[in-house]
C-alpha cells in the first residue's frame, strides 16, 4: 500500500505540475505539435491497429502526458485488484483519495485545486479507466460530472470553497441523486419534493432515489427534487452523511458494476438549510446539465472496455490453435476482428471532436446522445462477440471480458437509455417529440 501511495503521489504531482504550466507552455506546446506534425509528413505512414486513425496525432503534449501517466496507474494499480473487487462485490474507497491524489477527480474545473484539463483530456481518462472497469469509471464520473460539475456550475461560492477541494482530493465521495422507483426515463415525473420553512430557513426533504453509484459510501449527496417555493420547479440541493432522516441502503445482488457500491437515498423529512440549494439553476436544466457531462465520459470510458476486448480477443484467437493452425487464421475471426476496430476507431473520433467542439461551446445535448448511444451500443456488441470468440474461456473472470460484457449492460442502459437517445435524436431529425404519445 506505501508503494502505491508514493507511485499515485508522483504521478500526481507530475500531471498537476505539467497543467499548473498550461498557460505559459502553450506556445512551445503548439511548436512542439507543429514539429511532430512536420516529422510525420517527411516519415512513411504505416498502419498501426491499435491506433488504426492515429488519433495519437490530433492530441495536445499535455493530453498525452496525462493519458500516459494515469494509464500507468490504471494498469498497474488497479487491474491486478479488480478481479478480486468484481467477483466479492467490494469497492476500496481508498481508490478515491487515489485518484484525487493524481488529478483526476473533476479534471475539468478550473480552479479550487482542480487540474483544468481539455474535456478530450478528461475523455482519455475515462478510456484508460474503463478500460480496467465500468465501475472503476462510474465512480469517478460520478464524483467529477455529476457532483463536483453542478456545485462549480450551479452553487454559490460558498458551497464551491467548502466542498470542490475536498471532493477533489478524494477526502470526501459524492453521489447523485436524480432516479426515482417511479421515475427513470421520465425525471420530470420525480416525487421527492423540498417544501420551505420560513421559520427555521430550511427545507423539509421527503422522497427516495435508486440506483445511486457511491451512495452507500457518500459523504455528499446532489439530489434534485421539486420545491414548492418554485411551483414545483425542479432544484439542486446539496446533502451531508449524517444529517437526521438521511439514509442510503446498499443494493445486492448486482450482476454489473459490481466494483462499485450501489444503493439508495432515503429521505425521510431531511432538514436542510436554504444555503444548501444551488442557486444558480432551476429546471430540468440543472440534472439534464450534468448528465451532458457525464454522458460525454461514458462514449469515451465505453471505447476503452472494447478496446481491452479486442485486444483480448486478438491475442486469444493468435494463440489457440484449433485443427492445426491459430484462430486468427480463419476469415470469419479477421471479419470479426475488423468490424470491432472499425466501430472502435470511428467512436473514438466521433469523441475527439465532440471533445474539441465542447470547449469552444459548440457542442449540443444531441451530438452527445448521438455518441453515448452508439459507442456504449457498439462496445456492448464488442464485448458480446469477443466472450464468444474465447469459447468456453469466454465465461472466466480471468480473462476478463465476461465482466466487460456485464458492466456494459448497465452501461448501455444508465444516463438514457439506447432507446432514449434514439428519440432525442428522432425530434431533432423531425422535430417532433416521441416520448409521449400526445
Amino acid at each position: 500500500m506505501a508503494g502505491r501511495s508514493r507511485l499515485a503521489l508522483r504521478i500526481g504531482k507530475n500531471c498537476l505540475d505539467f497543467v499548473s504550466k498550461r498557460a505559459q507552455g502553450t506556445a512551445a506546446t503548439s511548436a512542439n505539435t507543429a514539429a511532430v506534425k512536420q516529422n510525420h509528413k517527411k516519415e512513411k505512414a504505416t498502419f498501426d491497429w491499435k491506433d488504426a486513425l492515429n488519433l495519437e496525432s490530433c492530441l495536445t503534449e499535455e493530453e498525452i502526458i496525462v493519458r500516459d501517466q494515469f494509464r500507468a496507474y490504471c494498469q498497474e494499480q488497479l487491474m491486478p485488484r479488480i478481479k478480486d473487487a468484481n467477483r466479492y462485490e467490494k469497492f476500496d474507497p481508498a481508490i478515491m483519495k487515489e485518484m484525487g491524489e493524481l488529478g483526476v477527480l473533476g479534471p475539468t474545473i478550473q480552479g479550487y485545486g482542480c487540474a483544468g484539463l481539455s474535456s478530450v483530456g478528461y475523455g482519455l481518462i475515462t478510456r484508460e479507466l474503463e478500460r480496467v472497469d465500468s465501475a472503476y469509471r462510474s465512480a469517478m464520473s460520478v464524483q467529477s460530472s455529476l457532483v463536483m460539475w453542478p456545485i462549480s456550475a450551479y452553487g454559490s461560492e460558498q458551497q464551491k470553497e467548502k466542498y470542490l477541494r475536498k471532493l477533489g482530493k478524494g477526502e470526501l465521495i459524492g453521489c447523485f441523486g436524480l432516479t426515482e422507483p417511479n421515475a427513470g426515463s421520465n425525471p420530470g415525473g420525480m416525487e421527492t419534493n423540498a417544501k420551505y420553512n420560513s421559520k427555521s430557513k430550511t427545507f423539509t426533504l421527503n422522497g427516495s432515489k435508486t440506483w445511486i453509484t457511491n451512495s452507500p459510501i457518500a459523504d455528499v449527496f446532489v439530489v434534485w427534487a421539486k420545491s414548492d417555493v418554485d411551483n414545483d420547479r425542479i432544484r439542486g440541493f446539496i446533502l451531508e452523511k449524517g444529517m437526521k432522516g438521511l439514509s442510503a441502503p446498499k443494493l445486492e445482488g448486482k450482476f454489473s458494476l459490481r466494483a462499485s457500491d450501489t444503493g439508495m437515498i432515503v429521505m425521510e423529512d431531511v432538514e436542510v438549510p436554504e444555503e444548501n440549494m444551488m442557486p444558480h439553476v432551476s429546471g430540468l436544466t440543472g440534472p439534464f446539465g450534468c448528465l451532458n457531462n457525464a454522458r460525454f465520459g461514458i462514449a469515451w470510458g465505453s471505447m476503452g472496455a472494447a478496446e481491452f476486448c479486442l485486444e483480448t480477443a486478438r491475442q486469444y484467437t493468435l494463440d489457440r490453435i484449433q485443427f492445426g493452425k491459430p484462430l486468427a487464421k480463419n476469415q470469419l475471426i479477421q471479419k470479426k476482428l475488423a468490424d470491432m476496430l472499425t466501430d472502435i476507431s470511428l467512436g473514438l473520433f466521433g469523441c475527439l471532436q465532440v471533445g474539441r467542439l465542447k470547449d469552444n461551446g459548440m457542442a449540443t445535448p444531441e451530438m452527445i446522445s448521438l455518441l453515448k448511444r452508439n459507442n456504449c451500443g457498439k462496445a456492448l456488441d464488442i464485448a458480446r462477440l469477443s466472450r464468444d470468440m474465447l469459447g468456453g474461456n469466454g465465461i472466466s473472470d480471468e480473462y476478463h471480458v465476461i465482466r466487460h460484457v456485464m458492466n456494459l449492460e448497465a452501461v448501455n442502459t444508465y444516463e438514457g437509455t439506447h432507446d432514449i437517445h434514439a428519440l432525442i435524436l428522432g425530434r431533432a431529425i423531425t422535430g417532433l417529440q416521441a416520448f409521449t404519445s400526445d
